[in-house]
């Protein structure tokens, strides 16, 4: 078996899903309607797989789940990869996310009961500068977008957010800033939905392999 190469990723990570806001999931709590489904979006700022650079690449998940998926319950999943990356990258991609090479992403992918597939496009990713919004597309599959949860009191600049949740989607340690979604409109995998007005996330993400 060949050794696993040293690998790091950071970047940002965010999602789109069925829940109130904020969504429980993310304080370890059952979903808000006892079932969720939702968009999960990645973008590597920074990435290396050994040799191989990982820079500006994304990943982008459909999932559902029954139940609290922090104490057993298991994800259905379709998985989207960039079809920007080339052979090598592709490769690298589906090893780090899918969890095959450690780190935090192989302790989540333990909540995945059923893989719907794995398939390659052209996946749009862009987050703003100060977190006012955030959004990801695949042309006729997938278009998700959060902005930012303001409301009366809300300080001039400030962002909603939770540090150190205990059902941190990225990992421990993590930082998440509450949105609400304004576009969450899926058709792949079999899933297929379209609504606004629920719960969305940012959360960055920054992982190192066992390796690293």
């Amino acid at each position: 078996m060949a050794a696993i190469p040293r690998w790091h990723v950071k970047g940002d990570w965010f999602d789109v899903c069925r829940c109130s806001i904020p969504c429980p999931c993310t304080f370890a709590q059952p979903p808000t309607f006892e079932e969720c489904d939702g968009v999960l979006a990645w973008h590597v700022r920074e990435g290396r797989y050994g040799d191989v650079v990982l820079d500006g690449l994304n990943v982008l998940a459909l999932g559902y789940f029954k139940g609290n998926v922090w104490t057993g319950a298991k994800v259905s999943l379709g998985m989207y990869v960039d079809s920007h990356a080339d052979g090598l990258q592709r490769d690298a991609m589906q090893k780090i996310f899918g969890g095959q090479v450690g780190g935090w992403p192989a302790q989540f992918a333990q909540t995945i009961g059923e893989l719907r597939g794995i398939e390659f496009a052209p996946i749009e990713f862009e987050v703003a500068g100060d977190l006012a919004y955030w959004r990801a597309a695949i042309p006729n599959r997938v278009e998700a977008r959060g902005e930012v949860l303001v409301g009366p009191t809300t300080l001039p600049g400030q962002r909603v957010q939770t540090h150190n949740p205990p059902g941190c989607e990225t990992g421990p340690n993590g930082v998440a800033t509450w949105g609400k979604a304004t576009v969450d409109k899926v058709d792949g995998f079999g899933f297929r939905w379209n609504r606004t007005g629920q719960s969305s996330k940012h959360i960055p993400f920054d992982w190192t392999g066992p390796g690293g």
